[in-house]
């Protein structure tokens, strides 16, 4: 970021919490002068003696019936109170507050009391088999709840997942899929991409010949001339995707023989992905679970003994 960028963010920044505090500021006079205000004032009375705010409709006359003295001290007793909490808490602008509190280092506190307190639940995991761990009803349901905090939002609650995103379900993985492979995936993420590859197959003609002779691969619905102009194409696919489509899980290349299309297997869906490429992210969870530590690897391992209970039988020898 350059330096004038840097005066700009720290302009409207600080810009924003002058005018916080000034608006806060202001709140707090105003109750202070609207009670004074209230309180002096006072009325001439009606024919009665009673003293009136001057209103009337329909022959009613407003009396003039000052707030109970309890319900005024409740008034001042706030206006004390926020004060008082502003001199102690940040709310004006650059102020700390005398207690130097932050949202910031409340949450530190209490996430590292959490971690010392669930850490023995986690640990004793850490040293189990992935199937066992899927075995056991209680890491079962830790995994579950995990799952439903992280992973839902793309994987479904199913574990189906949906276009772009994997199904979970069946045991189609780009990579080993075993329980390092998960561990590593939900700790640092992944990123997939596939390089546009029009340039090197040539015309549009042979994308759509080579995106024949790769639905032919798995036996979906293709122009069977088509793709026998296209399979020497392929060529340019067989450094990732293997000589026979069988992709290659070292590297993430999918296998293109099975019916598994992680964004659709239709002709025009292939033939824009020859074109144009694809990237996908999947974001890593490691910071969520706890950074860099032993809870972080124990509570991973158990997300991925839920995972991978999605897929196989964990009772099964």
């Amino acid at each position: 970021m350059s330096t004038t960028q840097h005066v700009v963010t720290d302009f409207f920044s600080q810009g924003w919490g002058w005018y916080v505090a000034g608006a806060t500021v202001a709140s707090i006079a105003f109750c202070i002068f609207l009670i004074a205000a209230t309180a002096k004032q006072r009325l001439p009375g009606n024919e009665k003696g009673v003293s009136t705010t001057g209103h009337a409709w329909d022959e009613i006359e407003e009396l003039n019936n000052p707030l109970p003295r309890w319900w005024v001290g409740l008034f001042i007793i706030t206006i004390i109170f926020g004060i008082a909490y502003l001199y102690f808490f940040p709310g004006l602008s650059t102020h700390a507050g005398r207690l130097g509190w932050t949202q910031t280092t409340q949450y530190q506190d209490e996430m590292k009391r959490y971690d010392e307190s669930t850490k023995p639940l986690f640990a004793q995991y850490a040293s189990m088999d992935i199937q066992q761990v899927a075995a056991d009803a209680k890491a079962k349901g830790m995994g579950e709840r995990m799952y439903l905090t992280y992973c839902v939002q793309c994987h479904g609650s199913n574990g189906k997942g949906s276009m772009g995103f994997p199904n979970l379900t069946d045991k189609d993985w780009l990579g080993t899929g075993d329980a390092d492979y998960i561990v590593t995936t939900i700790l640092n993420g992944r990123q997939a991409v596939m390089p546009p590859m029009a340039a090197a197959v040539g015309t549009a003609a042979d994308v759509e010949n080579l995106a024949n002779y790769a639905l032919s691969l798995s036996g979906a619905a293709h122009d069977s001339l088509k793709a026998q102009m296209g399979k020497p194409k392929f060529g340019v696919c067989a450094a990732c995707h293997g000589n026979d489509g069988k992709g290659n899980k070292q590297i993430g290349a999918p296998n293109l023989t099975d019916d598994v299309w992680l964004y659709g297997g239709g002709l025009r869906t292939i033939q824009h992905t020859i074109t144009e490429g694809k990237q996908n992210n999947m974001p890593s969870f490691g910071s969520l679970l706890g950074g860099d530590n032993e809870l972080a690897r124990a509570k991973a391992k158990v997300l991925a003994a839920y995972v991978w209970g999605l897929s196989n039988d964990p009772q099964a020898k």
